[in-house]
């Protein structure tokens, strides 16, 4: 087996225990109260799943479209805005001063919905933008793909936490000291692929469109909600960050782990890392400490994110 075929195999078996942890993860520190006390506003509910769903996936094809970017770059691009629900959001939210309970629930929930939309939302932006043959999803072995190793694995998490909290927090140690290093594992193998097209894309235009992007997702996730300055902190710093996993498995899927689309989608992500890391710190400077709606509302958004660095 030559060199790059070995990096490739190993970065796919990292993907796998990088998204099964965080997803698993996810379940152990969510409680079907706290979600049944956000999902209870409708209103709200609504509002961020279409901001994710449907506007988040429109401003990454808008600003692919607008910055001209190259095949690769588009392709990242348009894989990345159609998969909200990162994990290292609700540290965003953390840092803004927001609701945390309202942004771990809307995380998880984005996640989750977005497990089954992101493949066909991909592949009619793809085809609309006329890319070319060959530039689209499987999406039915996507969807299974990505239903077997998110879906599942939180459902199976939130009912151990539902029948025996204890021992879900427990295991959930476990859970994280995996997800973390996973999810290095699965940047430094991509970085090892892709490192020269990385190198190209210094100073490139993807780099403007990824701030840009970020930007206008703030600000439309914080207009585009209902409540207090809390509670649109943490609908506004949920839409920044992508959830890699899905995006990861995209290009190993559908494109065989190309350098120059999964270059694009690791620089894409460090700037989203960046910008979160940024504006979340500069919303929250002049307010007191995170909301919590229920105890222990912070340990937990801690646990979700803090064993992972998904973008």
């Amino acid at each position: 087996m030559e060199l790059q075929e070995l990096i490739g195999a190993l970065f796919n078996i990292a993907l796998v225990i990088m998204i099964v942890a965080t997803m698993v993860s996810a379940g152990f520190t969510t409680t079907l109260a706290n979600l049944g006390a956000v999902l209870s506003r409708v209103g709200l509910v609504l509002l961020v799943l279409a901001t994710g769903l449907i506007i988040r996936p429109l401003v990454g094809w808008g600003t692919a479209e607008l910055f001209s970017l190259s095949e690769p770059a588009y392709i990242a691009m348009v894989l990345l805005a159609v998969v909200p629900g990162a994990p290292l959001g609700v540290k965003f939210v953390m840092s803004a001063k927001g609701d945390v309970t309202t942004g771990a629930t809307f995380q998880v929930l984005l996640a989750v919905v977005a497990s089954f939309t992101f493949a066909s939302t991909a592949n009619f932006i793809l085809g609309a933008a006329d890319l070319g043959e060959g530039v689209s999803l499987p999406v039915g072995e996507l969807l299974k793909t990505i239903v077997f190793l998110q879906v599942l694995p939180f459902v199976v998490g939130l009912l151990i936490r539902h029948w025996n909290e204890k021992g879900a927090l427990e295991w959930n140690k476990t859970a994280m000291a995996i997800s973390g290093p996973a999810f290095l594992a699965v940047v430094g193998l991509g970085v090892l692929t892709s490192w020269r097209t990385i190198i190209d894309l210094i100073g490139d235009r993807v780099m403007l469109a990824a701030i840009v992007f970020v930007v206008i997702m703030v600000v439309i996730g914080y207009f585009l909600s209902i409540g207090g300055r809390e509670t649109r902190a943490a609908t506004s710093m949920v839409q920044i960050g992508s959830n890699s996993g899905p995006s990861f498995a995209a290009v190993a899927i559908a494109f065989g782990n190309d350098p120059a689309i999964l270059g694009a989608v690791v620089a894409i992500l460090f700037f989203q890392i960046i910008g979160g890391g940024l504006i979340s710190s500069w919303m929250g400077k002049d307010h007191g400490e995170p909301v919590e709606e229920a105890q222990g509302a912070t340990d937990a958004a801690a646990d979700m994110s803090g064993g992972t660095s998904n973008g």
